[in-house]
C-alpha cells in the first residue's frame, strides 16, 4: 500500500515531461556514452508504463568537447550537460544558455583549487620555468583560480594588453592545458592525445577524455607519469588518492609551505564553484524535473539505486562520468537567477578580469569609487591630471556601496576607514596601500627588480577624540547620555566604533541592547550620525542649498551631508551659521583638527571661535586642551586603506604610484580638499604618502586589538554589507 502514493507522486512529477521527444543528454566520451545508455535502460525498467510512454527515454548525444556540447544544446541538437563552472559561464554569457542545477559535494557546491607536486621538489614560489599540467583551459581549479592566485601574488605579471595565455606560456617551460588550442603551442606541449590532420581523429590537447591528460584525473596522471613537475586540479580528485600517492605527493600552499594531500581545506589556491547543469532557457522546467526524477530514483538515497547509481562511474571503468562521483545531490537554481549569484560575485569578477568575455577596456583603466558629488568633482580633476593612465570616476552613495560595486566589478578601488576595511576583508577584497600621516613616510624602494614594501609598524595611527565647547563645563565622557551628539558617520572608527566603549556600551551597563546601532539611538537624545537614521539624523542639515534646488541627501553617508566626516562633525558641534542644528559633543579623528577649526572660522561657519574655545573629553572623566590628543583620546585609529579585488591590486597600486607624483603639481593635489569646500575627499588631507601593503594581511595593517573590537561589535550588530558578503559564500549545504 505504501508503494502506491510514491508511484502516484512519481507520475505527477513526470507528467509535465510529456513532450513526445527524448531527453537528450550530451556526453563527452565513450565511457560517458555507455553510462548514459545504461541510465536510459534503467529508466525504462523502473518507470511505470504510463510514465515511460509520456517520458520516452534518455537519448545520449555524443560531442567532441564542452564547446561542442554547448553548441548542440544551443541549436536544439541536445538538451543538457553538466559542465565545469568556467564552461558554464561561457555557456550563459556567450551562448544564452541557462543553469538549472549545481552539483553539491560533501563540503558544498564548490571545489578547492590545489597545486600538487612530488614531495620535496617544489614550493609555490618556485614554479617559474617548471612543467605544468592543468585539468582544462578556463576551468575553475586548473586555470581560473590558479591564474588569479599567480596574478594577485605577482609572480605572474600581466598588464592586460595581451592574451593571458601568452603570459602563462612564458611563465611555465611547457604545459598540458587541454582546450588551450594552438594560440600558445607551449601550453599543449606536454599533452599526449592523438595527432591527426583529420579533424575528427585529432585529439591532441583536446578538452575531452580522448586526451589522456584531460580533467583533474588526467592532470594528476600527467604528474604521476613524470611528464610534469606540478599539477593544478580540484580537491575532489585527491580525496580518492591512495596511501602510496599520499606518501609520494604533497600540496603547495600559498605561503610557500607544503602540506599532505588531505589538507586541501587549509592549503589551496582558492575556492570556486564546481560543475553545474546547463540547458536552453525554454527547456529549464523540463530539465529540472528530469534531474529531480533521476535523483529520486538513482541518487545517493535513490529508490532504485541497486539497479543504477547516478553518481558512480566505477561500473563503467571510469571516473566522474556525466557527474562528479563525489556529488551528493543536485541543488536547483532559481529560474531567473543571475550568473553572478549562481557562480559567486568574486568568481565572476575573476572571469571577467581574465577575459572570458573577450578583451575589455576595463582591463586598461582604473575605476575609482566616489561618494557624493564633492568626491566626484575631485576625482574628475584627478582624471584630467593623470593622463598616462585612464581613470574613470564611479559614483556611489556610501562606502559600503563602494564595497558592493567593487565586489560586483562595477568599480576597482576605494579608500576605506578601518571599520570599512574590516568589511572589505569579509568581502574578499585585498589591501593595496595604506595612508601614512607622518612627516617622513617610508618609500617603496626597488631592490633586485622587486618592490620592498613598508610594514605597518612604520605607519602611526590617528586618534579618536571627543570634542566639546569649553563653555559646557558640566560635560564629561561619563555624563553624555541624553545629550546631542555629532559623529563623523556610521561605522567610522572614531565616530562610531571606539566611542562605544565609553558611551553606549560603557563597562558595567548591562541595560543597553546588544546592537550598537540600537544602543546609540537609546543613549543620545538626538544627533547627526550620517547614514544612521532615526533620532541620530535629526541634527543633520543635508547639502548646501542651491538656487532652484530642494535640499536632499540629509543624513546621507557621504560628503553632500555637510555634517559628514571629521570636518562635518566639527561643523555640527559649532552648529550652522544661524545658530541652529548643533550638538553638545563631537566624535571624530584628530587629523587636521586645528586646520579645520581655522577653515571653518575663515569661511564664516565658526565666526568668533578658535581652538582655545574647545576641549577634549578624556576617558578618566577629565578634560584637556585640543592639542593634547596623544594623551587624551578614546583610542588609536588605524590608517585608512585603499582596497581592490585581488586581480587588480598590482594595477591599482601602479596607478597610485604615478598619481602621487602628479599629485605634487600645483594644479592638482591628491591629498587636499578645501578647494572643494570639504575635507578628506578620496583620501585624508593629512596623508603624506600612500604606502604599499598588499603583502600584509588586514590584521597587520589594522591591528589585532581593533579587529577584535570589530568582531565583538558585529557579532550582534546588524550590518547589511556583512549580509551581502555572506551571500557570496562559496560553500553550500551538503545535506
Amino acid at each position: 500500500m505504501k508503494a502506491l502514493p510514491a508511484a502516484l507522486l512519481l507520475l505527477a512529477t513526470l507528467a509535465p515531461l510529456s513532450t513526445g521527444k527524448k531527453f537528450r543528454w550530451c556526453t563527452l566520451s565513450d565511457l560517458e556514452q555507455r553510462k548514459c545508455s545504461e541510465l536510459s535502460r534503467a529508466l525504462v525498467a523502473v518507470l511505470p508504463p504510463a510514465a515511460v510512454s509520456a517520458f520516452a527515454r534518455v537519448s545520449c548525444i555524443s560531442a567532441r568537447n564542452a564547446n561542442d556540447c554547448i553548441n548542440k544544446i544551443r541549436v536544439n541538437k541536445a538538451d543538457a550537460a553538466s559542465l565545469d563552472a568556467g564552461d558554464v559561464y561561457s555557456a550563459v554569457q556567450l551562448h544564452g544558455l541557462s543553469v538549472v542545477a549545481k552539483e553539491v559535494y560533501p563540503e558544498g557546491s564548490c571545489v578547492f583549487a590545489v597545486a600538487v607536486a612530488r614531495r620535496g621538489t617544489l614550493d609555490i614560489h618556485s614554479l617559474k620555468g617548471t612543467r605544468s599540467c592543468h585539468n582544462g583551459a578556463r576551468w575553475t581549479s586548473g586555470w581560473n583560480l590558479p591564474l588569479g592566485f599567480l596574478l594577485a601574488s605577482n609572480p605572474l605579471m600581466w598588464g592586460g594588453n595581451r592574451p593571458v595565455h601568452h603570459v602563462l606560456s612564458s611563465y611555465f617551460n611547457a604545459s598540458c592545458i587541454p582546450g588551450a588550442g594552438a594560440a600558445a603551442p607551449r601550453l599543449c606541449a606536454l599533452c599526449q592525445g592523438q595527432k591527426s590532420y583529420v579533424q575528427d581523429k585529432n585529439h591532441f590537447c583536446e578538452a575531452s577524455s580522448s586526451e589522456p591528460f584531460h580533467g583533474s584525473e588526467g592532470a594528476f596522471r600527467c604528474l604521476k607519469s613524470g611528464v610534469a613537475d606540478v599539477a593544478f586540479l580540484d580537491h575532489l580528485t585527491i580525496m580518492r588518492a591512495t596511501e602510496s600517492e599520499e606518501d609520494d605527493y604533497e600540496l603547495l600552499c600559498p605561503d610557500g609551505s607544503t602540506a599532505p594531500l588531505p589538507a586541501y581545506a587549509t592549503c589551496n589556491l582558492g575556492r570556486g564553484p564546481g560543475r553545474a547543469v546547463v540547458t536552453r532557457h525554454s527547456f529549464q522546467k523540463v530539465a529540472r524535473k528530469f534531474l529531480a526524477t533521476i535523483q529520486h530514483l538513482f541518487g545517493k538515497a535513490g529508490k532504485e539505486r541497486v539497479r543504477f547509481e547516478l553518481f558512480a562511474s566505477a561500473p563503467f571503468r571510469g571516473k566522474d562520468l556525466l557527474f562528479h562521483d563525489a556529488t551528493r545531490h543536485f541543488q536547483t537554481t532559481a529560474e531567473e537567477a543571475q550568473i553572478s549569484r549562481i557562480l559567486g560575485l568574486e568568481y565572476v569578477a575573476l572571469l571577467q578580469a581574465l577575459g572570458h568575455e573577450g578583451s575589455s577596456l576595463t582591463n586598461s583603466l582604473v575605476r575609482w569609487c566616489c561618494i557624493g558629488d564633492a568626491e566626484l568633482r575631485k576625482c574628475e580633476e584627478w582624471a584630467l591630471h593623470i593622463r598616462s593612465d585612464p581613470l574613470v570616476c564611479v559614483h556611489a552613495d556610501s562606502k559600503t556601496n563602494c564595497i558592493e560595486l567593487i565586489k560586483n566589478n562595477g568599480a576597482d578601488a576605494v579608500t576605506l576607514d578601518a571599520t570599512h576595511a574590516y568589511f572589505a576583508d569579509k568581502c574578499g577584497l585585498r589591501p593595496v596601500a595604506a595612508e601614512c600621516y607622518a612627516e617622513e613616510c617610508p618609500e617603496a624602494e626597488k631592490e633586485d627588480g622587486s618592490e620592498r614594501q613598508a610594514g605597518h609598524a612604520t605607519l602611526p595611527p590617528g586618534y579618536a577624540i571627543a570634542l566639546v565647547k569649553k563653555a559646557a563645563k558640566h560635560l564629561s565622557i561619563r555624563n553624555l547620555q541624553g545629550r546631542r551628539s555629532c559623529h563623523s558617520h556610521v561605522y567610522s572608527p572614531a565616530g562610531w566604533l571606539l566611542p562605544s566603549r565609553y558611551t553606549a556600551r560603557a563597562p558595567g551597563d548591562d541595560s543597553t541592547p546588544c546592537s550598537l546601532s540600537s544602543a546609540y539611538q537609546e543613549y543620545f537624545w538626538k544627533g547627526c550620525m550620517p547614514g544612521a537614521g532615526g533620532n541620530l539624523c535629526k541634527v543633520c542639515i543635508g547639502p548646501a542649498e542651491r538656487e532652484g534646488e530642494k535640499p536632499s541627501s540629509r543624513c546621507a553617508a557621504h560628503h553632500d551631508e555637510r555634517y559628514y566626516g571629521n570636518l562635518g562633525a566639527l561643523r555640527c558641534l559649532f552648529g550652522d551659521p544661524h545658530g541652529r542644528s548643533f550638538g553638545d559633543v563631537a566624535f571624530l579623528e584628530h587629523h587636521n583638527l586645528l586646520q579645520n577649526i581655522e577653515y571653518l572660522k575663515s569661511s564664516g561657519w565658526a565666526t568668533g571661535y578658535s581652538a582655545g574655545d574647545l576641549e577634549l573629553l578624556c576617558p578618566d572623566g577629565s578634560r584637556a586642551a585640543v592639542t593634547d590628543w596623544q594623551t587624551c583620546n578614546l583610542g588609536p585609529v588605524p590608517p585608512s586603506v585603499v582596497v581592490a579585488r585581488p586581480m587588480t591590486v598590482a594595477r591599482v597600486y601602479d596607478f597610485l604610484a604615478k598619481s602621487q607624483e602628479v599629485g605634487t603639481a600645483a594644479a592638482f593635489r591628491l591629498f587636499q580638499s578645501q578647494k572643494y569646500e570639504a575635507s578628506d575627499l578620496l583620501f585624508k588631507d593629512a596623508t603624506q604618502r600612500l604606502i604599499p601593503v598588499s603583502h600584509l594581511h588586514y590584521e597587520a595593517i589594522l591591528g589585532q586589538a581593533f579587529l577584535q573590537l570589530a568582531e565583538s561589535i558585529f557579532s550582534c550588530t546588524p550590518a547589511g554589507i556583512l549580509d551581502f558578503c555572506k551571500t557570496d559564500s562559496c560553500a553550500s549545504s551538503a545535506q
